[in-house]
């Protein structure tokens, strides 16, 4: 069992975890993540890892409530437990594995949408403590559903946050407040990374395509099994079938087919549709997960 150490609400549905969990604490990287269990009957739930403490042996992750185990998961309380907390899954980002030298000499932005704060967090935290420090963009739909302001600002270069509705920080779309800062207000920048939902995603690649900035996306919304069987996160990535599970879940942002990957997770939903996807993909489908007969 996997005790909770702390807990809180950062929004009406989103709530935050410290998981003692010291192996995977002792060996995540920033990108990484990992799967959650409620209990032995629970549904399996890939997690992006928020933060993690070594000496502590803890490892932080943050839930938004969307279905029936997500729901449960919601009113756990510091001294509860999960039974599972594996990980951590998939690779690291790509920062992780650069030279030093170069990566202190980029400028870096986040893009990060609604819940997708939570796994730009330890990036950027973890380039701060390289002598890094990146700008933010915190993306909401309004003020209520900000989250990790504070922390981000902690680590961060400059943190802009926006929100659709106007009602706290920049008003409209993040791409908006991406394009002033590069056209209006003279920044530049070496790369962003963007991490939110599939079409903030799919719409921040086509305005840094226009700027002339390198992307990186992580494609964690569409991972549900999170080992490579399932066959949900299929996508194509400059021609080529990847996984978002076990090849990422960070990849080039233009190289992805966004189109094909959001027509692919409705298809994906029903049972008719997961037939039909196994149908079509062949080989390519990696079946497994008990849901394709």
């Amino acid at each position: 069992m996997y005790k909770i150490v702390k807990a809180k609400q950062l929004a009406s549905s989103i709530v935050y975890f410290d998981v003692e969990a010291p192996r995977v604490a002792a060996s995540c990287l920033p990108g990484q993540f990992v799967i959650v269990r409620m209990d032995e009957k629970g549904e399996r739930i890939p997690l992006t890892i928020c933060d993690y403490d070594r000496e502590k042996g803890t490892v932080t992750i943050v839930i938004q409530c969307i279905g029936a185990a997500t729901a449960k998961m919601k009113n756990l309380k510091e001294g509860d437990a999960f039974h599972d907390f594996v990980g951590p899954l998939g690779r690291p980002s790509e920062f992780c594995e650069e030279d030093l030298a170069t990566l202190r000499g980029k400028k870096i932005i986040f893009v990060a949408g609604g819940l997708g704060t939570a796994p730009v967090y330890p990036q950027v935290k973890w380039l701060n403590e390289q002598g890094v420090k990146a700008d933010v963009i915190i993306g909401a739909k309004t003020k209520d559903l900000l989250i990790l302001e504070d922390e981000m600002k902690a680590v961060a270069g400059e943190v802009f946050p926006t929100t659709d509705d106007g009602s706290y920080g920049r008003s409209g779309m993040v791409t908006n407040t991406l394009k002033d800062l590069v056209e209006k207000e003279g920044k530049s920048y070496d790369v962003c990374v963007a991490i939110g939902p599939m079409i903030m995603m799919k719409f921040v690649c086509l305005t840094t395509k226009e700027l002339n900035i390198p992307t990186i996306v992580s494609m964690n919304p569409i991972m549900v099994d999170g080992t490579g069987m399932c066959g949900a996160c299929r996508l194509t990535v400059d021609g080529e079938v990847k996984f978002a599970c076990v090849d990422g879940p960070e990849f080039d942002g233009h190289k992805v087919d966004f189109d094909q990957a959001m027509k692919r997770m409705t298809i994906y939903k029903t049972a008719e549709g997961r037939a039909l996807l196994r149908e079509q993909e062949g080989d390519t489908h990696h079946g497994g997960c008990g849901q394709c007969d």
